[in-house]
Formats: C-alpha cells, structure tokens, sequence
C-alpha cells in the first residue's frame, strides 16, 4: 500500500512495478484481430529509497526504467499497457514506465486502481489518457516536453504531482485538484505564480529554477509549509506574511539586494529556516544582523543553525542601525529643510536684484552649489536654523510645511566653515558663540548679502572669529575694485574666493592683482585656489603702485591722518618728521623702516565708504550745508543792520557833536560852580 502523507524531504516510498507488461499498439481502422502484442522482460528493481529534495531537482539517473519495445507504425497510434492478472495483483495499485522514450501517454485499460504512476525522463508534450485513474494519488512527469498543464481534471484524489523539468511556462488547469498535497513545477519556464489559490491543502510547493521576477498571489495557501523558489531572478517578495503555516522558504540565487523588498517576511510569525545565499543581500555586512533581528523566530539561516550569540549580536548591531537610521533620517530632513531654506533667500535676493518678479515664493530655485549636510561637531549636530533648538525627532516633517514662507535666512557652522545666506545671518555675529566653536571657524563664506552690508560686520568678524583665514563671497554684488579695500581692516587673510556668480568684479582682468596689491600686509596665498607667486606680487606693485602714491601725495595732511588708524598715525609723523632731513643722518636700517611705512601708509589712503555710510555722510553734509546757510544769513542781516545804523550815525554827528561841544562849555562856563558839582558826584558814588 502507498502511504497517505508525502514529506517532501522523506522521499517517496514506492516501487517499479512492470514484471512481464505486454505494450499494445492499437490504431482505430485496424480490426481486432490485427492487435499486435510486444512483451515486456524486465526484472522489478526497488523504487524504495528515491528522495524528493528540497528543490526536487535530483536526477534520477540512479533509477532504472522499464526497458520497453514498442513496434512502429506508419499510422497515427497510442500505445495500449496491458498486464497479466498475476502482475495487477502483484503490484495492484502502481506502475512506473520511466526511461522508455514515450512521445505519448499511452492508454492503460483496466488500471484504475492504480495509485502511483510514473512517466519520469520520456519525451511526452502532452497528458492525456489519464483521466481513467481516478484514484491515482502519486502522479511522476519529470523530466519531459510538457509544455501546458492539462488532462488532469478527473484526478480529483491526486495528492502528488511533479512536473519537473518540462517545458511550462503558465500554471493552470488544477482548480479540480484540491487535495493537491505536492506540487512540483522547478525547471520550468514559468514567469508569474497564479491559479495556486484554492489549493488550501497544499504543503510543498517547489517552483526552482523558473523564470520568477517577484513573489506574490499566495493568498489561500493555508497549509503551505514549504515555498522552494531558487535559482530565479526575484527581486522582491509579498504575501508570504499570508500563509500561517509556512516553516521553510528557500529563496537562493536570486536579485533581492535589500530587505525592504522581503520587509513582509518579519511579519510571518511561523517562518522557522529560510535561505538567502546567492543573493546580492547576503554580501552586505549588515545582512545576518538584519535578518535575525526582524525574524526573531528563525532557527535556521543559510542551512547554519541560529546560536543565541548571533541573536544577542543582531540585537546589538540592530540597534545601532536603527539609531543610525533615524539620525539619517534626521539629517535628511534638515537638509531638505535647509534647501527650501536656501531657496527662498536667493529668490528674496533675486527679488532684490529685480531679476525676476515678484511671484510665489514657494516655488524653489534651483542653487548651483547644492549644500551640504548639517555637520557633526564634537558628536552633537549644529542647529542650521537659528530658531531651532531641542529635538527634531517629532513633528520635523510637519515643520517643513510652511518653512517655505517664513525663513529668510540661514547660519550654518559646518566643521571649519561658517555659512552666512541672507542679510539676516549677519545678526548672528553678535551671539554669544562659544570659545571652541568661534575658535575653529577658519573660513567664512557669504552667500545673497550685499557687500556694502558685509562690510559693516568686518570689525565684528575679526574679533568673533579671530582665526578666520579664508573668505568665500557669492552673489554678493561685488562691483568694482574699490569695494576690496574694506578688507584691510581685517586681522589676516590667507586665502579669498571670489564666485563670478553675482560679483561682476571678476570680469576685470587685473582685479586680481589690485587684491594682491591692496592687501600685500596679508601675504595671501591663494586667490579662488590658485597659489599666489612672487611674480603675482611684482606684478600687482608694478600695476597698482603708482596710484597708491598719487593718491597719498594729493591729500592733504588733515585728511591723510584721519584716514589712517590710530596705529598708522605716528608711523606717518615718523615720515613727516624724517622727510626734512639729509640722507645722511639718517641711517640704513631707519630707511629701510621709512620705506615699509610708507608703502602701507600709501595703500592705508586706498580706503572704501560704503553707500549707507556715504548716503549718512551726505544728509550730514547737507545738514552742515543748510546750517553755514542760516548762519552766512543771520550774519549778513547783521552786517545790513549795522551799517545802517552807521550811515544814519553819519548823518545826524554833525548836529550831534555841536551840541555836545555847546553842552560843554555851559557846563564850565562857571568854573567853581562845575568843580563842586564834580565833587558832589564822586562823593556820591563813593
């Protein structure tokens, strides 16, 4: 007898049964009589002991077939298998007829007890002639033509099927067998798995060596315990979570690169061994670790047997991978919010500078330099918004809605760098910046800023971030050379990058070399990354110094020094007070040193005035201007006033000094009578 249950890695216990067959070959127009009989000699080898693996891709070269003789026929025929009474009794409920280079099935009359049927490694493209069998339960087609499922409609009690290595490219055709156990389709050329639903009984389903690109539609496989869909090219795999019984899946030799594309996997709660070796996902470092701590239930991995040491270490790595996911994450949300940030300060500056109008500001502009991400400092991430503090964890993307309207500017400190976008973050020199973090900002970088505002915080810079040696400028309206000078009154510069982006001053071709000549105190070393040479330097001298010297030597003494520094003052006295004396007394180091000083005194006089702090100086000019007028006003009304009186003095002295002279002497006319009278007056006042 054939036992009920096949375990797919049990084998299948059953014999070669065809001791004496006699093969019939019988064609429809040949009367009874003309029958011919072939006999079959063969002695019955053991079936016992065949294995069906795991991929059920075993050859059975081991296993030796009926070796049958089938007379030809000019005629269209199908072979008729016939037994002796002796034999069906012998061997009642099973027949193998392997290895006998069948093209057809043939017709077995009188075999419908049968149980087991074998067709292994013929040539047959069709089935057919089976529908008799009812009973079969064990039905062997591997490893011949077949090209579609069919003619097996009536074996409503068939609870093993294999169909290995044929020619099948569809599944169809077995909504009558629901008592399917075993379904064996690997070698095939099947590219969708489909028509598989109502099989609730089936445990073993070995699909290998097919041409699968993803797994899905295995809803209904209830008691499905074993999945084999190696050596396919699945890239992503679904509805396994669905099948409640499922132990084993073998998903070996495919294209899965990542484990979002079997995230479904985890949710399966009775999955026990699984295999992905042979794909791109089991060259990652991250794989063990990944797969046992989403698939905590696992026993077997890769055929290796899962150690509690492995589980402990996946739960370690697996949090730090999430730990580190969420930080990307995080990461990635701040740079999208300081792009949107960005965006919206250059449109503000295109609005600025009317390249375009004045519309939607959500709309993002793209920037050429595409930022970078926010930077780690000391192990703790700096905040690139300024209104931005604690965690970001909750509520980030919902604070991404609305950003595109409010921030209109952005101060980012990313490892040596200090980013400055918009006029707004120029307020954030006045902050009160840690010791460490001002300490190692080296290089500076304004970005949608006027110069002529940059210019304000100059002294602000030098001594907030006292070791700034590299200056970066971009779109910040640099126009002529003059606008270079304000720099001089930095601490050092070491290196000065000027983008042609929105600072036509690059179009001058000597701009360079004014830069060089104008802040030679630096020594710069490099000018938008190119090495700055001595020739540079004798160049620039050579270009610029004249003008310099012109410049000083028309200004007035007054107006020099109140342009120079409180520094540059004496060294300029010091000029003024050797300029009158011979060569002679002074000395060649005193020369030398008068030299130096007047080349930097000459550059000092190359100084730059803002349009805010020359607009200031107008109205205080012109209020200067309307005051000397009032005054100029009041002193003329004056001088009028005066010189009338004067004239109409002149006129009335004549009468005026007769009758003084005529009041004087009746005054003394009586001498004694006057002297009293004086008298009295200077005893009075006494």
């Amino acid at each position: 007898m054939i036992p009920g249950k096949y375990r797919s890695v049990s084998g299948r216990a059953a014999n070669n049964v065809n001791c004496g067959l006699h093969l019939v070959i019988q064609t429809s127009s040949l009367p009874e009589k003309s029958k011919v009989e072939f006999k079959l000699n063969k002695e019955t080898p053991s079936f016992s002991g065949r294995l069906l693996q795991h991929d059920l891709e075993r050859n059975y070269s081991s296993r030796q077939g009926d070796h049958i003789n089938l007379a030809s026929s000019s005629m269209p025929s199908f072979p008729i298998l016939q037994r002796s009474s002796e034999e069906k009794i012998l061997y009642s409920d099973r027949l193998t007829l392997e290895r006998q280079k069948l093209t057809v099935c043939p017709i077995i009359d009188g075999e419908e007890h049968l149980r087991l049927l074998n067709f292994q490694h013929n040539f047959i493209t069709r089935i057919q002639n089976i529908s008799n069998l009812q009973r079969l339960i064990f039905l062997d087609l591997y490893d011949n033509q077949i090209e579609e499922i069919s003619g097996l409609s009536t074996l409503r009690s068939l609870r093993v099927l294999l169909l290995g290595k044929n020619r099948i490219k569809k599944i169809s055709n077995l909504e009558n067998l629901k008592s399917l156990d075993v379904l064996d389709l690997h070698g095939n050329q099947i590219t969708k798995i489909e028509n598989v639903n109502h099989l609730c009984d089936l445990r073993v389903l070995n699909l290998a060596r097919n041409l699968l690109s993803h797994v899905d539609n295995l809803n209904g496989l209830d008691s499905l315990t074993e999945l084999n869909l190696r050596h396919n090219q699945i890239t992503f795999v679904r509805d396994v979570d669905n099948l409640p019984c499922l132990q084993r899946l073998f998903l070996s030799f495919n294209n899965i690169s990542t484990f979002e594309s079997v995230c479904c996997l985890a949710d399966s709660s009775s999955l026990s061994d699984i295999t992905f070796d042979g794909n791109p996902i089991a060259q990652e470092s991250w794989y063990k670790h990944t797969i046992l701590q989403n698939m905590m239930q696992l026993r077997q991995l890769d055929m290796k047997r899962v150690t509690e040491e492995e589980r402990r270490m996946a739960s370690i790595v697996a949090k730090k991978e999430e730990e580190k996911k969420r930080e990307s994450h995080k990461q990635s949300l701040l740079k999208e919010k300081k792009r949107l940030t960005i965006n919206n300060v250059a449109r503000k500056w295109d609005l600025q500078q009317h390249r375009i109008p004045n519309i939607a500001p959500n709309q993002d502009r793209k920037v050429s330099d595409s930022p970078q991400d926010p930077s780690q400092l000391h192990g703790s991430t700096i905040s690139a918004f300024p209104e931005e503090t604690g965690s970001l964890d909750s509520g980030l993307t919902s604070a991404l809605q609305g950003l595109s309207v409010t921030d209109t500017h952005l101060v980012e400190v990313d490892g040596d760098t200090l980013s400055l976008y918009g006029s707004g973050a120029l307020e954030s020199l006045d902050r009160n910046w840690s010791v460490q973090t001002a300490g190692m900002v080296t290089t500076v970088s304004f970005t949608f800023i006027e110069f002529d505002e940059i210019v304000q915080v100059l002294p602000k810079l030098k001594i907030k971030f006292p070791n700034s040696l590299h200056l970066k400028f971009k779109e910040t309206n640099l126009v002529m050379l003059q606008q270079f000078n304000a720099l001089a009154q930095l601490r050092r510069v070491d290196q000065l990058t000027i983008d042609p982006q929105g600072n036509p001053v690059v179009n001058f071709t000597l701009w360079k070399y004014y830069v060089l000549f104008r802040l030679s105190h630096f020594s710069m070393q490099k000018i938008n990354g190119t090495e700055v040479t001595q020739n540079d330097m004798i160049m620039a001298e050579r270009l610029f110094g004249i003008l310099a010297h012109v410049a000083s030597s028309e200004l007035p003494q007054y107006r020099l020094i109140s342009i120079l520094g409180d520094a540059r003052k004496k060294q300029f006295r010091y000029l003024l007070e050797t300029k009158g004396k011979k060569p002679g007394l002074v000395n060649e180091e005193n020369s030398d040193s008068k030299r130096l000083v007047g080349e930097n005194t000459n550059r000092a006089t190359l100084n730059y005035t803002t349009r805010d702090f020359y607009n200031e100086r107008l109205e205080e000019i012109k209020e200067k201007k309307k005051f000397c007028k009032m005054y100029m006003e009041d002193l003329v009304k004056e001088a009028t006033e005066i010189n009338m009186k004067n004239e109409a003095l002149q006129k009335l002295w004549p009468q005026m000094f007769i009758e003084l002279v005529r009041d004087a002497v009746i005054e003394i006319r009586n001498k004694s009578s006057y002297m009293k009278l004086c008298l009295q007056q200077i005893t009075d006042q006494k």
